[in-house]
């Protein structure tokens, strides 16, 4: 399986949020929050209307949770992309490998910069991040450079060679790879220095320029199969 093939296995695993005894008003912004996760939101009504409005997310004809509408409706800004668990509402919890869609570059690095501070605040464990070309990696390399010098983190770095290999003094190793799966895909994967509740990762592919889709994961074996993934199938280090 290709990390391509992850990514659609994941778009095809829709969760459904089913909104109860919820004004259209309500059930719209719902829409609109979720509208660029893998999520279908509908709404319904219970017989005596009551309790009073609620939700109910469903995988398949699996039930996952069920939570009040206050409990679930965000600004936007608490719905991007963060690592953190404690940031996130109930029904976002269960929301994990969920898909996003459209996301641009500002977006992307954001969601990139959740997972490579977990890494830098443990200071330990495998990092890996793709960049897709060596030119965009160049634009990176401080951040970089910092994260392979804290602690005993072990930092890699993929992208296709567009430009030369960028100079750095650290340990940081970077994987240059003529491969399509590398120069479309967007990842940032971190180990959790062996620890399953500190594993994540981003994983996007670019299906339109510069517009990303794919899915965040704080599941630890998903993560353990991307990290398990870049390791086996891309061992070709930058030229000495």
């Amino acid at each position: 399986m290709s990390l391509t093939e992850l990514i659609a296995g994941v778009e095809d695993h829709e969760k459904t949020l089913t909104v109860f005894n919820a004004g259209e008003e309500t059930i719209e912004t719902l829409r609109e929050q979720f509208h660029d996760r893998n999520v279908s939101v509908s709404g319904e009504h219970t017989p005596s209307g009551r309790p009073a409005a609620f939700t109910v997310l469903a995988d398949g004809d699996e039930f996952v949770a069920a939570a009040d509408i206050e409990s679930v409706l965000a600004d936007d800004e608490e719905v991007e992309p963060n690592f953190e668990g404690e940031a996130y509402r109930p029904i976002l919890d269960h929301l994990d490998e969920t898909m996003f869609t459209s996301y641009d570059i500002e977006q992307m690095v954001a969601a990139s910069r959740e997972i490579e501070d977990r890494a830098w605040r443990i200071g330990k464990g495998t990092l890996r991040s793709g960049f897709q070309r060596l030119s965009i990696l160049s634009g990176q390399m401080d951040i970089y450079e910092q994260l392979a010098q804290k602690g005993s983190l072990d930092v890699h770095a993929y992208a296709v060679p567009d430009a030369d290999v960028p100079e750095h003094e650290t340990d940081l190793t970077i994987h240059v790879e003529r491969s399509d799966e590398i120069e479309r895909s967007w990842f940032v994967a971190y180990d959790g220095a062996g620890v399953d509740v500190n594993k994540c990762a981003l994983l996007a592919e670019e299906r339109e320029p510069r517009s990303f889709y794919g899915f965040w994961t704080y599941d630890p074996s998903t993560v353990d199969w991307i990290l398990d993934h870049l390791e086996s199938t891309y061992g070709l280090l930058e030229p000495q």
